[in-house]
């Protein structure tokens, strides 16, 4: 998140109104809930887990074992479970 300069973009009054709040104070403005994205619909990641999730699923049916699960994807075995637990609900 990059940031703005507000004499670039709000008027002096606003500014002038803001600084009785928060003078000299960095604070975030959040976006208008209808322009609000889900997390990782910027990027391909969340499609990435959701893949990997369902491969650690079918490992886990074809008769892996959590502990062998967690070794080959680098996880705990508390994340393989939930992991598991969370795919078997979603069929």
């Amino acid at each position: 998140m990059g940031y703005i300069r507000a004499e670039e973009i709000l008027p002096t009054e606003i500014i002038e109104l803001i600084q009785q709040y928060v003078d000299g104070t960095s604070i975030y403005i959040p976006r208008k809930p209808e322009h609000r994205q889900e997390w990782g619909t910027k990027t391909a990641y969340k499609c990435e887990l959701r893949n990997r999730n369902r491969l650690i699923y079918q490992d886990f049916l074809s008769g892996k074992t959590v502990r062998e699960l967690a070794e080959c994807y680098y996880l705990s075995e508390k994340s393989i479970q939930r992991i598991i637990r969370m795919e078997k609900c979603t069929l």
